[in-house]
């Protein structure tokens, strides 16, 4: 059945499996992903040398953020299936080709193969997109954090299968941390063929099909959401508070187990544990209350969960800045950090789609996914100069003061009259109240 000749009753059905499709498509998707993260340094430092492990981290973001934009011109002119599903499949070959590297020692071979990696990252960022184009305005922010949960699940599994995949892969011959990749493959092929059967109809063409006219001729590009996102303040808010929030996120994040085990004063067997310990608190903020921020976002409103990030993410960069020797202390820190980088991520992506015309949308997006990697990839490549040259206190007072032009920006008055796509799906009359964002029944 096509988008265009869907009956107006079953726009909900619609969006209902293509939540809980998504749902379990972004649970293997963090499977695949994380267990190849987990092993992806470990297994270039082996390769190429300590030197080159970080780089290796870096090649599957930059990877990802070059991604962004490619696959939002697919999901432009063929639908969020044939976008997901392209994504996925790089993710695929990336896999295979650090596997082949593994086995051949081949350095390039590694560093490219990451950066295809990454396609599995990227699909993962657009899933969220795709929970919110049919879905009403007083639901979008918690039905797009619903997705980002569901990856924690898989997050939360995967380091618990690394070693099984990695003992797997062992018993067939592939070289040591070469297992987890190979199940990367196999998460990232399932979910893409569980995409490709059942993501029908296609959730962003049904939205394309029942919403007003378009506004451009002929097949949106890249530079038409460039202006859609740049000419609109409400959508410059969103995509600032999605690249603000990786930012600072990113750049205190990398450095915290350096901190720890260059300043914490910690026995050099007790430095890991301590970090695992951090990371994993971190990671609990990131993911665990994105639900209840979306809903938050859908009652209060989309800027006011946008400053209330902003504030956590500065509370963050004091607490750990000035926890010193402290691990509670750094880890309250790292915990607020993730939550601050939650509630700018949910508000921020349910700001920017709800703000741009439909015929735009997957263009506005890509570029925002783009520049969040490149924010973050920034981040990471600075942070370590920082360090070295001033220490983690001078770094997160930096990273603070890079929330100030996000608070300014959210603090302008906001266009009023609804924006371009505020129209929910036929049958369901809503109104975006543009003010804050937040949504209101018409």
């Amino acid at each position: 059945m096509s988008a265009v000749n869907l009956p107006l009753m079953d726009v909900s059905a619609v969006q209902r499996r293509t939540l809980r499709l998504l749902f379990g498509t972004q649970i293997l998707a963090g499977i695949g992903t994380t267990v190849g993260i987990a092993v992806g340094a470990l297994l270039a430092a082996r390769i190429g040398g300590t030197a080159v492990s970080g780089v290796a981290s870096s090649a599957l973001v930059i990877g990802a953020a070059a991604l962004a934009i490619p696959i939002s011109k697919i999901t432009t002119a063929y639908g969020r299936r044939s976008g997901l599903v392209t994504a996925y499949a790089v993710g695929v070959v990336g896999a295979v080709l650090v596997v082949l590297s593994t086995v051949t020692g081949n350095l390039p071979l590694l560093l490219v193969g990451f950066a295809a990696f990454g396609g599995g990252s990227a699909a993962n960022l657009q899933a969220r997109y795709a929970a919110i184009d049919l879905a009403t305005p007083d639901r979008r922010a918690r039905q797009l954090a619903v997705v980002v949960w569901a990856t924690t699940l898989g997050a939360v599994a995967a380091p618990n299968l690394t070693a099984l995949a990695d003992s797997g892969g062992i018993r067939l011959g592939l070289p040591a941390l070469a297992g987890p990749f190979a199940a990367s493959v196999l998460a990232f092929t399932v979910a893409a063929i569980l995409l490709f059967v059942f993501l029908r109809p296609d959730p962003f063409l049904t939205a394309r099909a029942v919403a007003p006219a378009a506004s451009l001729p002929g097949r949106p590009t890249a530079r038409d959401g460039f202006r859609a996102v740049f000419g609109n303040q409400t959508a410059r808010l969103g995509v600032a508070a999605v690249a603000v929030g990786h930012l600072v996120m990113v750049g205190v994040m990398s450095m915290t187990p350096v901190h720890i085990d260059q300043e914490g004063g910690h026995a050099e067997a007790d430095v890991l544990r301590i970090v695992g310990i951090v990371l994993s608190v971190h990671i609990v903020g990131m993911y665990a209350f994105s639900p209840l921020i979306g809903w938050l976002a859908d009652r209060l409103g989309r800027r006011v969960v946008v400053l209330a990030g902003a504030a956590v993410l500065v509370a963050a960069c004091a607490v750990s800045g000035a926890s010193g020797h402290s691990t509670p202390w750094l880890t309250v820190g790292l915990l607020l950090l993730g939550l601050g980088w939650s509630a700018t991520m949910v508000a921020g992506s349910t700001l920017l789609s709800e703000s741009v015309a439909v015929d735009v949308r997957a263009a506005a997006q890509g570029l925002s996914d783009t520049l969040m990697g490149v924010a973050g990839a920034a981040a990471g490549a600075l942070s370590g100069v920082v360090v070295e040259l001033a220490g983690y206190p001078v770094l997160t007072l930096l990273a603070a003061t890079a929330v100030i032009p996000l608070v300014a920006l959210a603090l302008r008055p906001l266009p009023t009259g609804p924006a371009p796509s505020s129209s929910g799906p036929v049958g369901h009359p809503t109104a975006v109240n543009s003010i804050d964002g937040g949504a209101t029944r018409s």
